[in-house]
């Protein structure tokens, strides 16, 4: 990544953004292949609308003309912010079109988002997100929440990245058992919860107790926020607590058929952690979170969770689940920790070399009879020595040299020169488009 003066706003180098376009790519595959459609929404909306996420409220960007009164503008019901978020806007968006799209309506959408946080590692203050919902018209069937979770996993299993892990929970369990414990603050135990890799047990008590929980309810919570493992195991261990409720069986119920069926067509990256209580208000079923093998510190790199009323027109609810990949935050690590490389710096696969600048025309008619059969070329800036050219190729990583004086072309990687005509030579194929490799 290349140095800014402004922290949180990430711009990669040439090669970087080679890395990045790859990890975009990839994912827009995987999302298309599963039939979600892609959308793009505005980048801002009113700030009432971005403020139904409660404490996230803090930081939103707002916009505002440079000429106009920052109080009026403060007071005026329409002020609008950049969102933080693909959520929202998607809410928003389902209503707004609802009688134009068919449900279950399955969107991805890659933008960029804005949150006032201070920079950190892998947490920027622009930076873009891959989301992928699930959406219907008063109801949307459980096993959605099933394809959610196996989608991603697919996804983030095509990328770059050492093994990744998919921990789901599901928010009727921690409501179910709390109300078994008979605590009525249900929101402040799932926020206290969803701290604990953060925190640790001690801090988490710390928090409960200035929630006025007792110290049962304390120690009861933090023994099922520790269980973790495949269905049979979360159900066994519950059971060992002597805690139930319907809801809590009903939540069980939809952990261990996610799991069973995860476990089945994506074996291996799914399990459950009932630590896993995502912190924001909305979701009421199926909640996830993923992260890195080896990579932990990074934090979750996807999250997201079922949600029954986040859109509703107030006669009719559209219930939905979804998942949303930080690939500022994914490509940040790749590129950092040295993940994957490009192959080069540019497109170009070619370079024709220029004989001397009389002649230039005939290396820029090369290259045109290059890039109208689709292979990317490039003319030497200079018409310097042989060498020299060739030199700037290696540079870049452009694996071949075109030398239009003796209709030649060179494979500087591997030394190999041959005649060739521009209107019929190809590239070998791994040197048509710049590749990039996995490390791990």
């Amino acid at each position: 990544m290349s140095k800014t003066s402004l922290s949180g706003f990430p711009e990669w180098l040439p090669e970087g953004r080679i890395v990045e376009n790859y990890v975009l790519e990839k994912i827009r595959q995987g999302f298309e292949l599963h039939g979600f459609a892609n959308i793009e929404t505005r980048a801002v909306e009113p700030v009432s609308e971005l403020l139904r996420k409660g404490e996230t409220s803090k930081e939103i960007y707002l916009l505002r003309r440079l000429q106009e009164d920052p109080v009026k503008a403060a007071e005026d019901p329409r002020q609008i912010g950049l969102h933080f978020d693909l959520t929202v806007p998607f809410a928003r968006y389902v209503l707004e079109n609802r009688a134009r799209l068919n449900f279950p309506f399955k969107r991805y959408q890659i933008q960029k988002v804005w949150r006032g946080e201070r920079p950190q590692d892998g947490r920027f203050r622009e930076f873009t997100q891959a989301d992928i919902d699930i959406v219907g018209d008063g109801e949307l069937p459980f096993f959605h929440e099933v394809e959610v979770a196996v989608v991603m996993a697919r996804v983030l299993s095509s990328l770059p990245l050492p093994p990744v892990h998919i921990r789901v929970n599901n928010r009727k369990i921690v409501q179910g058992y709390c109300e078994a414990l008979g605590i009525e603050n249900v929101e402040g135990a799932l926020r206290a919860l969803d701290k604990l890799d953060k925190i640790g047990p001690g801090g988490v008590a710390s928090e409960m107790e200035e929630l006025s929980f007792s110290t049962k309810a304390q120690e009861k919570l933090l023994q099922m926020a520790q269980i973790k493992g495949d269905g049979s195991t979360v159900r066994s261990r519950i059971q060992e607590l002597q805690v139930s409720s319907e809801l809590l069986e009903q939540g069980l119920d939809e952990l261990t058929q996610l799991l069973d069926q995860a476990s089945r067509r994506v074996p291996g990256l799914v399990q459950a952690d009932l630590s896993i209580a995502r912190g924001l208000d909305y979701y009421t079923g199926t909640v996830y979170e993923t992260t890195v093998e080896g990579h932990e510190n990074l934090g979750s790199i996807c999250s997201g969770g079922r949600y029954d009323s986040l859109a509703t027109d107030g006669k009719r609810t559209y219930p939905g689940v979804g998942m949303s990949i930080g690939v500022s935050r994914l490509v940040s690590r790749i590129i950092s920790g040295e993940l994957a490389t490009a192959s080069r710096k540019v497109p170009s696969a070619v370079l024709v070399a220029v004989t001397n600048e009389e002649h230039r025309e005939d290396s820029n008619k090369v290259a045109d009879a290059l890039r109208e059969r689709g292979i990317c070329a490039d003319t030497a800036p200079k018409a310097a020595k042989f060498g020299k050219q060739i030199k700037a190729a290696d540079q870049r990583g452009i694996p071949y040299v075109w030398f239009p004086d003796s209709s030649e072309v060179k494979n500087i990687i591997t030394g190999e020169q041959v005649q060739a005509d521009p209107l019929s030579w190809k590239p070998d194929e791994q040197y048509l488009v710049p590749q990039v490799t996995a490390n791990n």
